[in-house]
């Protein structure tokens, strides 16, 4: 082995033991952290509220999602991740401030942290060095970015640097990411905006036009976890709601059904569906034979909905599985690469003004 080489070695096996390696998934509605040799230390929403006349950060995570549609006119409980990209810089570098902070309270080291982070993919340049530079600033030592399917793709553990294709539907908060992969790349992909939010979106204006009635984000959500299906379940669902009336302004119940979410959320669901397909047919025919053979893997908060992995397959004719627990995989893969550098270091995205890892 050259002697650089064996120098370069040492000095890593060093960094190892001075620095903590932290993996994140940062999403528009969860962020969640691993640490090397502790797994998943933390997953909140990724919310912070701000007090508008200090300045100061007041809660975040799940405190700060607590405050939503509830706060005075000074507090306001920001989401700083729109669509997956960083919208509010100040307050999304808070927010890793905060999680970094938590993540190495009981394991604080000489050196600050190598940390790899989980971005949608087809991101910009401009927001690649935002994520950046908002991790760097809260004292990581280096920052690698991963595209969150390859990332989603590593942690359940498909064999993506092998000649096999493999397909992943990474359905999270603010972006869906659908993505071919083999060889440690990503042969073909389409991030679009129709995800969680979306759908939560969806479920309010339905309710604001068939039923007359204002309701809020978080009621949408609870909705759309408890009784939200894109089949018909074997048993209708349903529950009861409360917000305020549109013609009378005063508050009021309602009972939604199972049906009123389905046909909600039926276009967005088409769209998505619509999506994978334009995907797949401009896939090179040998790796949609590896897919036809091996399927179709959903991972992210979406891949929960009820029916999703059915429907798929009917539209797609190709086996569809929902990943075990799919809303850490992002995180799990992060982690995965930190534990096994030198393998999955060709997946990560590097800038043009970037040097190669560790050199």
């Amino acid at each position: 082995m050259p002697k650089h080489h064996m120098i370069k070695k040492h000095w890593d096996k060093l960094t190892g033991y001075l620095s903590n390696d932290i993996g994140i998934d940062l999403g528009t509605a969860n962020t969640l952290v691993y640490m090397r040799g502790q797994g998943i230390v933390i997953n909140e929403p990724s919310v912070v509220a701000v007090n508008q006349k200090t300045g100061q950060v007041v809660a975040v995570g799940a405190q700060a999602k607590e405050m939503l549609g509830r706060t005075p006119p000074h507090i306001a409980a920001v989401k700083p991740l729109v669509g997956g990209v960083v919208s509010d810089f100040e307050v999304t570098e808070e927010m890793l401030a905060y999680l970094i902070r938590r993540a190495e309270a009981n394991f604080r080291k000489v050196l600050g942290p190598r940390v790899v982070v989980g971005v949608p993919s087809g991101i910009t340049n401009v927001e690649t060095r935002a994520v950046r530079d908002a991790t760097k600033n809260n004292g990581a030592r280096t920052v690698y970015i991963v595209e969150e399917p390859m990332a989603a793709a590593i942690g359940i553990r498909l064999p993506v640097n092998d000649a096999v294709g493999n397909m992943i539907v990474d359905i999270g908060g603010g972006t869906s990411d659908i993505a071919v992969i083999a060889l440690g790349g990503i042969v073909r992909s389409k991030s679009l905006k129709i995800a969680g939010d979306r759908l939560n979106e969806d479920i309010i204006s339905y309710i604001r036009s068939e039923f007359k009635m204002l309701t809020g984000e978080k009621t949408a959500e609870n909705l759309k976890i408890a009784i939200g299906s894109v089949l018909p379940p074997p048993t209708p669902l349903e529950a009861t709601i409360k917000g305020r009336d549109l013609v009378t302004g005063l508050p009021r119940e309602a009972t939604i059904t199972d049906t009123h979410v389905r046909e909600a959320i039926a276009l967005s669901v088409d769209n998505l569906i619509e999506a994978v397909k334009e995907v797949l047919e401009t896939t090179p025919p040998e790796i949609v034979s590896d897919v036809m053979g091996r399927g179709l893997y959903l991972v992210g908060g979406g891949a929960l909905i009820k029916g999703l992995p059915e429907l798929l397959a009917e539209s797609l004719k190709i086996p569809v599985h929902q990943a075990d627990d799919p809303m850490t995989a992002v995180a799990r893969g992060a982690g995965i690469i930190l534990e096994d550098f030198e393998r999955y270091k060709g997946v990560l995205i590097q800038n043009e003004d970037e040097l190669p890892p560790h050199s």
